[in-house]
């Protein structure tokens, strides 16, 4: 008895498994698009749109099998400094920079070059990230806005949870932080204990479900996503000026490069 294996080519699909997985990753990258815009201080439409473009044209593109074209929480943070420093229509601009670099890099082939690097440093970047997107949006779990900073998001936490266990009077930090309890529970019990049948639903998924489904059924008058009628309208293309000025301007073209490393 012999047995075939047929490599799949890059940019196509092949198969019932290769459509399943495909929406395996659509149904997690999602939520986490959502999520990570929001983290990134940018309107959650943009996180759409930054998906559609990393899963249609790189994935089309690409020329290999094992690629990371979807959203990088790691990004999050330099995202979030750079829009508050120069503004949302300059984003368009780094990132087109970075881009540009990438490209000139794989020509050059100077990724062997990233093999230096150790894996606790890039542990150590992901972890320390980690911590200053969980000082950010735990308040923003519990209907706040984040402080000035990731050291004052931390040292603030107590007083979020303060905010989410006792009810005050015209507030809403208890409901807001029961939804994203329950969101929480809701990816930990279903990672644990989900049904063999339903193995391919993914727990983010699911939690996004059970929580917009309690408070809407509970009219909870908690923040909501604010989603344009068209996600075209959300679009973030910069303008022949701002092009021009990011160009010429070091902080931009460091930050490109910040971006692209």
């Amino acid at each position: 008895m012999s047995t075939q294996t047929q490599t799949a080519k890059p940019g196509f699909l092949f198969g019932v498994n290769d459509f399943m997985a495909s929406m395996v990753v659509f149904l997690v990258a999602l939520p986490l698009c959502l999520g990570i815009a929001i983290a990134s201080g940018v309107p959650p439409a943009l996180g759409l749109i930054t998906g559609i473009i990393g899963g249609i044209i790189v994935g089309s593109m690409a020329g290999s099998p094992l690629q990371v074209s979807g959203p990088a929480a790691g990004l999050a943070v330099l995202v979030l400094e750079a829009v508050q420093a120069h503004g949302i229509a300059t984003l368009g601009v780094i990132c087109l920079i970075a881009g540009a670099i990438q490209l000139v890099s794989g020509i050059l082939k100077l990724g062997n070059w990233f093999r230096a690097i150790s894996p606790s440093v890039i542990h150590g970047m992901l972890a320390g990230i980690g911590v200053i997107i969980f000082a950010s949006q735990f308040h923003v779990m519990v209907d706040d806005a984040p402080r000035g900073g990731a050291l004052a998001n931390l040292l603030s936490i107590p007083e979020a949870i303060w905010k989410g266990i006792m009810p005050m009077s015209d507030s809403v930090h208890h409901l807001a932080a029961f939804v994203g309890i329950l969101t929480i529970a809701t990816i930990v019990g279903w990672n644990n204990f989900k049904p063999k049948s339903m193995k391919m639903v993914p727990g983010p998924l699911v939690a996004v479900f059970v929580g917009s489904l309690v408070a809407y059924i509970m009219n909870l008058p908690i923040a909501r996503i604010d989603v344009p009628n068209s996600i075209g309208a959300a679009l973030n293309v910069p303008s022949f000026e701002t092009l021009t000025a990011g160009l010429v301007n070091p902080d931009i073209l460091f930050l490109g490069l910040v971006f692209a490393k």
